[in-house]
């Protein structure tokens, strides 16, 4: 869940997350929609099928106990290299290191290092947790000094227990470390509002891959041409701009989908839910 999510925005949701799925054989055993449903408002909703389809595995390949390999753990749903590194020091005391984006920041300021590549970072990561003698405690002393101390904006040099060994020390160029920012793309969608005071609303299954996988929305066309008019809502996500625009619609829908008398049940995007709040 903190994957690029705020730890404010987590911490409820951890427990609520707990109350519904307490063990993995409950999570393995819920739908997907289930899944999405406990997931929504929280985004990047891949994160959800991941785990959802780690429990399955742990309960059918692993017999419901979580591995104790590193080998058997990075085989899991979401889980790569550095998340397994961090499992695997914590749980079982292995010397495999975590090489999160705070991480990395450490080691390329700690080696003056700022164009470092990943397979670089990875084998100064690694060579650092041999020498550490308490593998769990230095990877999180190193995502931790990252997140204060060494952080992205305003390293605080005068306060770091890495000073007298970190070649930039009290030189970072953070000019040199800022990266490129990918473009924001404005998409134009249209939302097809079929209501019936019967029957509810038109919704149908999104597609697994691209925005909003595997969610339930009213059906969307994409507009060619940006609209003269105001859209009723924007949704922002990480490198889209949705514009969304409602048409409601007196014919009767075609396609897969259902008449859902309550949205209640449902996965919905936080986009949809917000413009639906307006034109309610």
């Amino acid at each position: 869940m903190l994957q690029q999510t705020q730890v404010k925005t987590v911490l409820p949701r951890y427990l609520e997350w707990f109350e519904r799925f307490p063990t993995i054989e409950a999570l393995a055993a819920a739908s997907v929609d289930d899944v999405l449903k406990a997931w929504e408002g929280l985004g990047y909703y891949r994160r959800a099928r991941f785990i959802h389809n780690a429990a399955q595995m742990i309960t059918i390949d692993f017999a419901g106990r979580f591995p104790n390999s590193f080998d058997d753990m990075i085989k899991l749903s979401g889980i790569g290299r550095s998340t397994a590194g961090a499992i695997s020091s914590f749980c079982f005391g292995t010397a495999t290191p975590v090489l999160d984006g705070n991480v990395k920041r450490v080691l390329k300021r700690w080696h003056a290092e700022p164009e470092a590549s990943d397979k670089q970072l990875w084998l100064l990561a690694q060579q650092a947790i041999d020498e550490s003698g308490d593998p769990a405690t230095w990877n999180q002393a190193m995502m931790e000094l990252g997140a204060s101390a060494c952080s992205a904006k305003s390293p605080k040099c005068s306060e770091c227990p890495m000073r007298e060994s970190c070649v930039s020390a009290f030189n970072v160029e953070i000019s040199k470390e800022v990266r490129k920012k990918v473009p924001v793309l404005d998409v134009h969608w249209c939302v097809h509002l079929f209501t019936c005071p019967k029957k509810g609303i038109w919704l149908i299954q999104r597609p697994d891959a691209g925005i909003w996988g595997g969610l339930w929305s009213p059906p969307i066309s994409e507009l060619a041409d940006q609209p003269d008019e105001q859209p009723t809502h924007i949704h922002q996500l990480t490198h889209r701009r949705l514009h969304l625009y409602p048409l409601q619609s007196e014919s009767e829908p075609d396609g897969e989908g259902r008449w859902v008398p309550s949205i209640e049940g449902y996965a919905l995007p936080t986009g949809i839910h917000r413009l639906l709040e307006k034109i309610v």
